[in-house]
């Protein structure tokens, strides 16, 4: 338990446990689930934390209140991560009033059932007087859920938003900005967390940051990650920046190779890429980096290069898999280019190409592809393909 601001204390945990968020990304530094309780005249939860994450937090949460009842339970989101202690609150404290918009409440029903008497919507510019703090509404849809939204104190300028500024990693003692070393760790693991998980709604995030422009924003406290009361004005800018799909100068390569003939070209490239003057350039083999860290590289660079042998008249079957990420995720702004290896057809290149014009990505015109072993007479075209491809970037 961590006092915030005035009245209000952090009462979050960290999970390193599970291996998978979500069961798709891999957390191997943990994350964190972060709670907040506004102790004031009318106590006021915002948001909980998931269920069995800490065995500790309804008595945490009674030891705040010092036997007083818990009158509101705020839900931001309904995600599980934060919303499945929702279930312990009602059974603890079967008076609170249930905050939430429209779509949160037709969610609700599909999890728990709250008598209409306790629930309190709430309309974008809502607001809600807790006695020294007041708090106001905002819905921000599709931040990454349909029925998202935020909580601002206008008292104290402290905004609870939830997943938007959120990171993966636990908070190994520091939970502030100030008490972490953030560019050194965290930063990394946030933009991988905004690009796996909210990179797909950056229209939304624009959408969000439209709405909440005018908000005088003292202190972040986002549902995952540090709370930021040094400087907020960090972590609005990179996810600013992210969202409007801006990134750095370099080349993301990105193979799958059966025999090494496809790896060996992605290195001659990657080369040839370097000598154009090209400085970041990372190689990854898709079948060894599981996509998590593919599309969080991808976020950081402008160019993208793919490249695939042919497997069953096809690319390879994990290259499919990216593609389909690539997709979901739906990164903008990037220069795409192809190449690959086959036997007899070319029929990797050839779907790799097909699979990327159906997601609406156009390759450069140059490629590079060869037939049977990659030797350095077959290899004349890679320079020629970095060098146009250097001069797009």
């Amino acid at each position: 338990m961590t006092l915030i601001s005035n009245k209000i204390h952090y009462i979050g945990t960290n999970d390193r446990k599970k291996h998978l968020f979500e069961n798709n990304w891999p957390l191997p530094y943990g994350v964190s689930y972060n709670s907040y309780l506004i102790a004031d005249e009318h106590p006021a939860l915002v948001d909980t934390l998931e269920y069995g994450s800490d065995p500790d937090y309804l008595t945490n949460i009674a030891t705040i209140l010092e036997g007083r009842p818990l009158e509101y339970l705020i839900i931001n989101h309904l995600e599980p991560d934060h919303s499945s202690m929702i279930g312990e609150i009602l059974r603890t404290y079967p008076d609170v009033t249930v905050v939430g918009n429209c779509t949160t409440f037709k969610l609700l029903a599909n999890y728990y059932a709250v008598p209409q008497e306790q629930k309190l919507e709430v309309m974008d510019g809502s607001t809600l007087s807790l006695g020294h703090h007041v708090l106001t509404f905002a819905w921000v849809p599709w931040v990454h859920w349909p029925e998202t939204m935020v909580t601002y104190d206008t008292t104290d300028k402290v905004l609870f938003s939830c997943d938007a500024f959120g990171g993966f990693g636990t908070l190994d003692g520091g939970i502030f900005d100030d008490e972490i070393d953030f560019d050194k760790f965290y930063l990394t693991e946030m933009r991988r967390y905004y690009s796996n998980i909210v990179g797909k709604w950056s229209d939304k995030v624009q959408g969000a940051f439209q709405k909440l422009g005018g908000l005088e924003i003292k202190i972040i406290c986002p549902s995952h990650g540090p709370i930021w009361r040094e400087n907020p004005g960090k972590v609005l800018s990179l996810y600013n920046r992210w969202s409007t799909h801006q990134a750095e100068k370099g080349v993301v390569i990105i193979y799958a190779s059966m025999y090494g003939n496809t790896e060996k070209m992605a290195d001659k490239i990657a080369r040839a890429l370097a000598q154009e003057g090209v400085k970041n350039i990372r190689v990854f083999d898709v079948s060894k980096t599981h996509v998590s860290y593919l599309i969080n590289e991808i976020w950081e660079y402008n160019g993208l290069i793919l490249g695939t042998c042919a497997y069953n008249g096809q690319m390879h079957p994990m290259m499919h898999h990216l593609v389909h990420e690539i997709s979901v995720a739906n990164p903008k702004n990037k220069v795409v280019g192809v190449f690959g290896s086959s036997s007899w057809n070319g029929a990797g290149v050839k779907t790799l190409k097909k699979e990327l014009e159906a997601i609406k990505i156009t390759p450069t015109e140059k490629s590079v592809e060869l037939f049977g072993v990659t030797t350095d007479d077959k290899l004349q075209g890679v320079k020629e393909f970095a060098a146009d491809f250097a001069s797009r970037l």
